[in-house]
């Protein structure tokens, strides 16, 4: 993870590690929605294809030390900050070796050795984890940053209004990341959202500001900045990274729309066009600072650890039964 967030752009050793974190992000989604569509998983999945550029390029700022809280599209999250992606394949498939040796699932992988405080299924309810995670990194004054990161959808929940009022008030080294997906599950967030989420910062004393989510250098400067306010005890920071999900708001939701479209082949594919990878791929050509044999190599071992997770996977046994009456006190 990157060390000196005040650098003005990524080094090209920076951004190749960058490039394989979102291609490996996209290619185990894939394999997920391929193996939910076969029957081979117990629940439905909510894959972040399309939005890897939004949290690959913020973690690349973060070390161990630092804390983020996910929602329920938490995959690319956990391996954006360095989280195990046999030990999140094993989790998804309700097996013992799973980073929550099972008893997460696919909207719950955390793993505190990495600083990932976990993925939630209640809407915005990462934003009052990382609250409190930033509280704690402030009476500490090790110079940790904590990271919440939550769709639009989350923008109009109480939490936020709480967290920003006690970020500003005592300056928490807490960012806000917005991934404004354009879409509440199935509802245009403008048919839901009132006025720029962006705003509802300045209302607070929090700066904020818009980014394309899509443009991988975007999200890395703003975060930059973020970041570097945190760690020098200048509060809070707030960023709405406009993006947008390639697959469904869950890979179960043709069943029960049954038929209904929300988005048009259009709209999906003119966002296709504007892949973070596709992009990120064509500067890294078109700058010389890789060759195509390069990323051709780091397809294929991409290639080859997702195909290891998954083998690891079904490997692994379920959880013993009497784990059942585990973890539920202290």
């Amino acid at each position: 993870m990157k060390e000196n967030p005040g650098d003005n752009r990524p080094s090209s050793a920076e951004r190749l590690a960058m490039y394989e974190r979102m291609l490996l992000i996209r290619r185990v989604e894939e394999r997920l929605g391929a193996d939910f569509k076969a029957g081979k998983l117990i629940a439905g999945v909510h894959l972040y294809s399309g939005q890897e550029a939004v949290g690959v390029g913020v973690c690349q700022h973060l070390r161990d030390a630092d804390w983020i809280a996910s929602n329920h599209r938490g995959h690319g999250h956990f391996l954006a900050k360095g989280g195990d992606v046999r030990a999140m394949m094993a989790e998804i498939h309700a097996k013992v070796t799973g980073v929550c040796k099972g008893m997460g699932g696919t909207m719950h992988v955390a793993d505190l050795s990495k600083g990932i405080l976990g993925a939630n299924g209640i809407v915005g309810g990462g934003i009052s984890l990382i609250c409190g995670a930033a509280y704690s990194q402030s009476l500490q004054g090790d110079g940790g940053v904590s990271v919440a990161f939550f769709g639009d959808g989350a923008s109009t929940q109480g939490v936020m209004s709480e967290a920003l009022n006690l970020s500003a008030l005592w300056k928490l080294p807490m960012i806000f990341i917005c991934e404004n997906n354009l879409f509440s599950e199935f509802s245009r967030s403008d048919t839901v959202v009132a006025g720029r989420i962006v705003d509802r910062a300045g209302a607070y004393g929090v700066p904020g500001v818009q980014v394309d989510g899509n443009d991988l250098d975007a999200v890395w400067a703003a975060a930059s900045q973020a970041v570097q306010r945190a760690r020098n005890g200048e509060g809070p920071s707030f960023i709405e990274a406009f993006t947008y999900r390639m697959s469904g708001h869950v890979e179960a939701e043709t069943g029960f729309l049954q038929g209904a479209k929300y988005r048009s082949e259009e709209e999906v594919q003119s966002w296709v066009e504007r892949d973070p990878i596709q992009r990120q791929m064509a500067q890294l050509l078109s700058t010389q600072q890789a060759t195509l044999d390069q990323l051709t190599d780091i397809e294929a071992r991409v290639l080859a650890q997702v195909e290891d997770a998954v083998q690891f996977a079904i490997d692994s046994p379920p959880p013993p039964p009497e784990q059942a009456l585990q973890f539920m006190f202290a």
